[in-house]
This record gives C-alpha cells, structure tokens and sequence, in this order.
C-alpha cells in the first residue's frame, strides 16, 4: 500500500454503512410525508421500515465487530 493512501478497515466501511442506512430512513420516512399519491406515500413508507431493519442489522454487526 502507497504511503499516502488511507486504508479503510472492515469497521469503517460497516460505519458508514450503517450511516448511509440511517440517512436513507430519514429521506424515506420526508419524502413520505410530502407525497400526497397514496400509493406511493405507501412505497416509501414501506423503504422507510425496510431500509430500518438494514441500519438494525448493521448496528448491531457493528456493535458485535467492535467487541472483539
């Protein structure tokens, strides 16, 4: 590896992982609100739930990968 790069280990990438999920649950559950087509109110909603099961497991990944 070149000195002047910047390696990313397996936790920074689970991170930001994790917050990239989190951020997408915010966008979701916003664009839900502001959407007046029911149908894809509902869509988003549902990614909104979905993508927070993701942030769940990754936290959780996370927090165990952190222990060892």
């Amino acid at each position: 590896m070149n000195e002047n790069e910047i390696e990313l280990t397996t936790y920074d990438r689970l991170l930001r992982a994790w917050e990239n999920s989190m951020e997408l649950v915010r966008d979701y559950e916003m664009y839900s609100k502001r959407i007046e087509d029911e149908k894809i109110k509902q869509v988003f909603k549902d990614f909104a739930q979905d993508e927070g099961m993701h942030a769940s497991k990754l936290r959780d990944i996370l927090l165990d990968y952190k222990k060892q």
